[in-house]
């Protein structure tokens, strides 16, 4: 028997039994469809993180107070023995090859205008933030540049926060209170919207030395550098440590991240998350081979007359089992094209109907699902394909 008719002669026996076969497409085609849409989240989020990484720039670091083995909190929300000071910032400048540094506290506070005014986050930076972070000034000015312990009652309002405390309202010049304390408004940002879920254009930025002042701290909670293209990440680090480590008696009290080290073990993460979802995903395609195998052995159970007709005309044991076996994959991988189909169709239509998901199709799991969902469309036609070739051609034409 050729091929063409082992085929022709298997489809034919798929359509025979529609309703059957269709059951055993959507064992497939679901397991193939749950793979495409949970990896797709998976990689859609690793993708977003990233960009919320690099949309700063990939020549960046940070240093947090602590060793990354302690238990420490910076700031107002505990304290801790591993601190970071303003002095600690400037010192830093003299490192080779840094071009920015930008030392931070944060913290929530009220900020008031008359009578309206709520609770929101108060950024304590420098003049080089807006460049740091790469915003824009939509009025006014941002903080003047000066020496970082230099303590100034002026402040630049987000976007956002400007609405809710002035409306249409030009607000340079006039003041708020935040936390208390009386501010003069000098500008106003352009709308940056949220980074890793926080809403930076609800927030308020002041001096670094005024916010360590407003919330009785003496420590930072971090601070980011910017160094040069071109200079060596390795080597700025252990300039940074090294001046460091001489300010604070000889000890590491601190931790260095960089930007590629964040990307790195970002990616890391992801990626497991990204195999997990799939592999739990992948158990749809276990159930649905499990179909397959259970609707073959009901086919053979009801061919069995079938087939001890084709052996009697010349039909060969290897050829009912070609056969058989090709049912099985002409199921699997019809449910498996349909299973991506429906998978891509609704990672296309999904983020215009729940905005904001993110999802973006992973090559390797959406033919990795094809490729699993075939073999094991194969392999659940094994025992089937010979049981139908094992069987007595005599028995068969006499069986009802």
């Amino acid at each position: 028997m050729r091929v063409s008719d082992l085929t022709g002669f298997a489809f034919q026996a798929v359509l025979a039994r529609r309703t059957r076969s269709l059951l055993s497409l959507l064992g497939i085609g679901l397991g193939v469809a749950a793979v495409v849409l949970l990896t797709s989240i998976g990689e859609g989020t690793r993708q977003f993180i990233e960009g919320q990484f690099t949309q700063f720039g990939t020549n960046l670091l940070s240093i947090h107070p602590g060793k990354i083995k302690t238990v420490g909190i910076p700031g107002a929300l505990g304290g801790t023995t591993h601190k970071l000071s303003l002095e600690d910032a400037e010192a830093l400048q003299q490192v080779q090859g840094i071009d920015r540094i930008v030392p931070l506290v944060a913290g929530n506070a009220r900020v008031s205008a008359e009578d309206r005014g709520r609770s929101v986050s108060i950024f304590g930076v420098t003049a080089d933030m807006p460049a740091h972070w790469k915003m824009k000034i939509r009025q006014g000015v941002f903080l003047p540049k000066e020496k970082f312990q230099v303590r100034r009652p002026v402040a630049v309002l987000g976007p956002k926060l400007k609405r809710e405390l002035f409306q249409d309202a030009n607000p340079l010049g006039h003041f708020v209170r935040v936390a208390g304390y009386r501010y003069r408004i000098i500008g106003v940002m352009e709308p940056k919207g949220q980074l890793l879920g926080f809403d930076i254009d609800d927030a308020i930025y002041v001096p670094v030395a005024s916010a360590l002042a407003m919330f009785n701290m003496d420590e930072l909670v971090e601070i980011q550098v910017r160094f040069a293209h071109g200079h060596s990440v390795d080597r700025v680090v252990e300039d940074i440590s090294q001046v460091l480590r001489e300010r604070h008696r000889g000890e590491e009290d601190f931790t260095i991240t960089t930007q590629q080290a964040m990307l790195d073990t970002l990616d890391n993460v992801m990626e497991v998350v990204t195999v997990a979802v799939g592999a739990i995903a992948g158990v749809s395609l276990i159930v649905g081979a499990i179909g397959i195998l259970t609707v073959m052995w009901m086919s053979v159970r009801e061919r069995t007359s079938e087939i001890g007709l084709l052996k009697a005309t010349g039909a060969t044991a290897g050829e009912i089992y070609g056969l058989f076996l090709c049912e099985s994959a002409i199921l699997a991988t019809l449910g498996g094209g349909a299973g991506l189909g429906v998978g891509l169709v609704v990672v296309k239509l999904l983020p215009s109907i729940v905005p904001g998901i993110p999802m973006v199709p992973h090559e390797g799991y959406v033919i990795g699902a094809l490729i699993v969902s075939g073999f094991s469309g194969i392999a659940a036609g094994i025992l089937p394909a010979r049981r139908a070739a094992s069987i007595d051609p005599v028995e068969a034409l006499h069986a009802k």
